[in-house]
């Protein structure tokens, strides 16, 4: 598969039309119509739906549109790691998952230090980051809690996220400093789909556990979690840094009791083949958050 017909493809993804498509690549719509033609003859699989006005992708052409733009991105990641110099370090550092604090401040301190150095961040749930950094599209990921260490290195963050619930402001529970498991026996919940967190909530929920009614899972919150307490009847299990530092006067947040507290860390692959920059990177972690 040539690296050029990809960007073809991944261009006519975009536009949704291979007239536009050609246009943006700077080609001749004919040679663009028999490139991708000759990719789907190549492949043994329809990739596109040549509609009248629109061109869609079939199930195989979702699939290849996120494993091209894996491939183009670790491409340009690898163009740029190569052309850079010891004097003068330059490239991406790719990272996955929520950017926190700790991960930010290192950035910056980073960035000061080598201004040529970018970073990408990619925000999605656990799976989707670790499949990205397993390929090599990512550098690194920020994890709740320490991931197996037979198969990533990981560093501690200095971050600590506090679990709560986010409910209507006339909630019952808002009379309450802290919500207690038997607070929630019969309670509609909305929680995180991994299934780790699930575990956690019924850990901690014990002995009541088989009283609890989740009717709501989500996989990543972007934005504000605020609608799903507002416009779900259940109560929504989040961190507390999801939150801005004011919180919207129609909901109200309750820490667990006891409470439940989740560090941050910073994981890569086992034996990664780090770039100088992504090297850089990793080395300002450790030194602005010396594990104790």
């Amino acid at each position: 598969m040539d690296i050029r017909v990809l960007r073809y493809f991944l261009a006519t993804a975009r536009e949704q039309n291979i007239t536009r498509a050609a246009e943006t690549l700077h080609i001749a719509q004919p040679s663009l119509s028999k490139q991708l033609m000759e990719l789907e003859a190549e492949l043994g699989k329809q990739l596109l739906i040549r509609g009248k006005r629109r061109i869609t992708l079939t199930a195989d052409g979702i699939l290849l549109r996120k494993r091209a733009e894996e491939i183009v991105a670790l491409l340009e990641k690898t163009e740029q790691e190569i052309a850079s110099t010891d004097q003068d370090i330059t490239g991406t550092v790719a990272i996955g998952g929520t950017p926190r604090q700790g991960v930010l401040e290192a950035a910056s301190a980073l960035h000061q230090q080598y201004p040529q150095i970018r970073f990408s961040f990619h925000v999605g749930d656990a799976p989707d980051i670790i499949e990205r950094l397993d390929h090599g599209s990512l550098d690194f990921i920020v994890l709740l809690d320490r991931p197996d260490k037979a198969t990533y290195g990981s560093h501690p963050l200095p971050d600590v996220s506090l679990w709560g619930l986010l409910m209507k402001s006339d909630d019952p529970l808002t009379k309450k400093t802290a919500v207690t498991p038997k607070d929630l026996c019969h309670r509609p919940l909305v929680i995180a789909q991994r299934e780790g967190i699930r575990q956690m909530l019924f850990d901690w929920a014990k002995p009541v556990s088989d009283q609890l009614d989740i009717i709501a899972t989500y996989n990543v919150m972007n934005g504000t979690p605020v609608p799903f307490a507002l416009y779900t009847p259940g109560l929504v299990l989040i961190i507390r840094d999801l939150l801005s530092p004011t919180i919207d006067p129609a909901v109200a947040f309750r820490p667990l009791d006891p409470p439940i507290k989740t560090s941050h860390y910073l994981a890569w692959k086992r034996y990664p083949a780090f770039s100088a920059a992504s090297q850089k990177f990793l080395e300002t972690v450790y030194r602005l958050y010396p594990q104790k």
